[in-house]
Protein backbone atom coordinates (compact mmCIF):
# COMPACT_ATOMS: atom_id res chain seq x y z
CA UNK A 1 0.00 0.00 0.00
CA UNK A 2 2.98 2.21 0.99
CA UNK A 3 4.30 1.63 -2.37
CA UNK A 4 1.77 2.64 -4.12
CA UNK A 5 1.00 6.02 -2.51
CA UNK A 6 4.22 6.95 -3.48
CA UNK A 7 4.28 6.12 -6.69
CA UNK A 8 1.07 7.65 -6.88
CA UNK A 9 2.09 11.24 -5.05
CA UNK A 10 5.55 10.62 -7.88
CA UNK A 11 2.95 10.20 -11.07
CA UNK A 12 1.01 13.43 -9.64
CA UNK A 13 4.06 15.71 -8.86
CA UNK A 14 5.38 14.22 -12.28
CA UNK A 15 1.86 15.75 -14.07
CA UNK A 16 1.85 18.90 -11.90
CA UNK A 17 5.93 19.60 -13.01
CA UNK A 18 4.45 18.82 -17.00
CA UNK A 19 2.05 20.92 -16.53
CA UNK A 20 3.82 24.03 -14.95
CA UNK A 21 7.35 23.52 -17.23
CA UNK A 22 4.53 23.90 -20.26
CA UNK A 23 6.01 21.13 -21.98
CA UNK A 24 3.94 19.24 -24.17
CA UNK A 25 3.00 15.69 -23.68
CA UNK A 26 4.98 14.92 -27.38
CA UNK A 27 7.79 17.27 -25.88
CA UNK A 28 7.68 14.69 -22.66
CA UNK A 29 8.15 11.41 -24.81
CA UNK A 30 10.84 13.06 -26.83
CA UNK A 31 12.67 13.86 -23.64
CA UNK A 32 12.13 10.63 -22.49
CA UNK A 33 13.40 9.16 -25.86
CA UNK A 34 16.82 11.28 -25.85
CA UNK A 35 17.41 9.99 -22.49
CA UNK A 36 16.69 6.28 -23.38
CA UNK A 37 18.90 6.96 -26.06
CA UNK A 38 22.16 8.29 -23.93
CA UNK A 39 21.41 5.63 -21.81
CA UNK A 40 21.59 2.98 -25.25
CA UNK A 41 18.33 1.67 -24.59
CA UNK A 42 17.21 1.69 -28.39
CA UNK A 43 14.24 0.10 -28.76
CA UNK A 44 12.43 1.81 -25.56
CA UNK A 45 13.74 5.33 -27.20
CA UNK A 46 11.64 4.46 -30.75
CA UNK A 47 8.91 3.87 -28.54
CA UNK A 48 8.93 6.85 -26.65
CA UNK A 49 9.80 8.89 -30.14
CA UNK A 50 7.17 6.57 -31.85
CA UNK A 51 4.42 8.29 -29.00
CA UNK A 52 6.16 12.01 -29.40
CA UNK A 53 5.67 11.62 -33.05
CA UNK A 54 2.03 10.25 -32.51
CA UNK A 55 0.73 13.27 -30.68
CA UNK A 56 2.67 15.62 -33.03
CA UNK A 57 3.39 14.75 -36.59
CA UNK A 58 5.67 17.44 -37.15
CA UNK A 59 8.47 16.55 -34.67
CA UNK A 60 11.25 16.65 -37.09
CA UNK A 61 13.68 16.62 -34.08
CA UNK A 62 11.90 13.45 -32.63
CA UNK A 63 12.02 11.61 -36.66
CA UNK A 64 15.45 12.68 -36.44
CA UNK A 65 16.35 11.27 -33.18
CA UNK A 66 14.58 8.23 -33.89
CA UNK A 67 16.32 7.43 -37.30
CA UNK A 68 19.56 7.80 -34.78
CA UNK A 69 17.89 4.87 -32.79
CA UNK A 70 17.35 2.97 -35.61
CA UNK A 71 20.92 3.43 -36.85
CA UNK A 72 22.26 2.54 -33.52
CA UNK A 73 20.01 -1.09 -34.22
CA UNK A 74 21.63 -1.62 -37.51
CA UNK A 75 18.06 -0.82 -39.11
CA UNK A 76 19.55 1.51 -41.77
CA UNK A 77 16.72 1.53 -44.23
CA UNK A 78 14.24 2.80 -41.12
CA UNK A 79 16.82 5.62 -39.79
CA UNK A 80 16.50 7.06 -43.84
CA UNK A 81 13.15 6.86 -43.81
CA UNK A 82 13.01 8.54 -40.71
CA UNK A 83 16.00 11.24 -41.91
CA UNK A 84 14.05 11.58 -44.95
CA UNK A 85 10.79 12.58 -42.99
CA UNK A 86 12.86 15.33 -40.72
CA UNK A 87 14.37 16.80 -43.89
CA UNK A 88 11.05 17.24 -45.29
CA UNK A 89 9.89 18.75 -42.52
CA UNK A 90 13.08 20.88 -41.81
CA UNK A 91 15.15 21.27 -45.24
CA UNK A 92 17.88 22.76 -43.46
CA UNK A 93 18.09 20.08 -40.68
CA UNK A 94 22.11 19.79 -41.60
CA UNK A 95 22.78 16.56 -38.85
CA UNK A 96 20.00 14.96 -40.71
CA UNK A 97 21.73 14.89 -43.85
CA UNK A 98 24.81 13.89 -42.32
CA UNK A 99 23.63 11.05 -40.21
CA UNK A 100 21.17 9.86 -43.17
CA UNK A 101 24.91 10.02 -45.16
CA UNK A 102 26.57 7.94 -42.43
CA UNK A 103 23.52 5.38 -42.58
CA UNK A 104 23.79 5.13 -46.46
CA UNK A 105 27.53 4.42 -46.10
CA UNK A 106 26.94 1.33 -43.65
CA UNK A 107 23.99 0.38 -46.61
CA UNK A 108 27.36 0.51 -48.79
CA UNK A 109 25.63 3.39 -50.94
CA UNK A 110 28.91 5.73 -51.17
CA UNK A 111 27.26 7.79 -53.48
CA UNK A 112 24.27 8.72 -51.60
CA UNK A 113 26.54 9.18 -48.91
CA UNK A 114 28.46 12.28 -50.11
CA UNK A 115 25.59 13.89 -51.65
CA UNK A 116 24.19 14.06 -48.09
CA UNK A 117 27.31 15.37 -46.60
CA UNK A 118 27.61 17.57 -49.76
CA UNK A 119 24.15 19.16 -48.21
CA UNK A 120 25.45 18.86 -44.90
CA UNK A 121 28.36 20.67 -45.83
CA UNK A 122 26.52 23.37 -47.93
CA UNK A 123 23.88 23.93 -44.97
CA UNK A 124 26.88 24.52 -42.32
CA UNK A 125 30.85 24.63 -43.99
CA UNK A 126 32.32 25.28 -40.40
CA UNK A 127 31.64 21.65 -39.41
CA UNK A 128 34.54 19.51 -39.86
CA UNK A 129 33.62 15.98 -39.80
CA UNK A 130 31.42 16.55 -42.96
CA UNK A 131 34.34 16.81 -45.06
CA UNK A 132 36.09 14.10 -43.01
CA UNK A 133 33.14 11.73 -43.80
CA UNK A 134 32.88 12.53 -47.32
CA UNK A 135 36.49 11.89 -47.74
CA UNK A 136 36.25 8.06 -46.55
CA UNK A 137 33.24 7.54 -48.82
CA UNK A 138 34.92 9.29 -51.43
CA UNK A 139 38.00 7.06 -50.92
CA UNK A 140 36.03 3.99 -50.93
CA UNK A 141 34.98 4.65 -54.06
CA UNK A 142 38.95 5.41 -55.43
CA UNK A 143 38.21 9.26 -55.59
CA UNK A 144 41.59 9.68 -53.84
CA UNK A 145 41.80 13.41 -55.16
CA UNK A 146 38.71 14.11 -53.79
CA UNK A 147 39.62 12.33 -50.37
CA UNK A 148 42.43 13.92 -49.62
CA UNK A 149 41.26 17.34 -50.67
CA UNK A 150 38.57 16.56 -48.15
CA UNK A 151 40.37 14.89 -45.65
CA UNK A 152 42.95 17.92 -45.92
CA UNK A 153 40.02 20.75 -45.27
CA UNK A 154 38.58 18.68 -42.17
CA UNK A 155 41.38 18.50 -40.84
CA UNK A 156 42.39 22.32 -41.04
CA UNK A 157 39.59 23.13 -38.40
CA UNK A 158 40.75 23.05 -34.83
CA UNK A 159 38.44 20.05 -33.44
CA UNK A 160 40.46 17.90 -31.26
CA UNK A 161 37.23 15.50 -31.29
CA UNK A 162 37.88 14.98 -35.37
CA UNK A 163 41.44 14.64 -34.99
CA UNK A 164 41.32 11.41 -35.20
CA UNK A 165 40.98 10.96 -38.63
CA UNK A 166 44.01 12.87 -39.34
CA UNK A 167 46.08 10.70 -37.88
CA UNK A 168 46.85 12.86 -35.12
CA UNK A 169 45.78 11.76 -31.24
Amino acid sequence: MKFILITLVAVVIGMMVACSSGLSEAQLSYNDGVVSTEQGLYAESIQDFDKAIQLDPDFALAYYNRGVSYHYLDQYQNAIEDFDKAIQLDPDYHDAYATRGVSYHYLDQYQNAIADYTKAIQLDPDYALNYLLRSVSHHILGNITQADADKAKGCSFDRSEDRHFCGAD
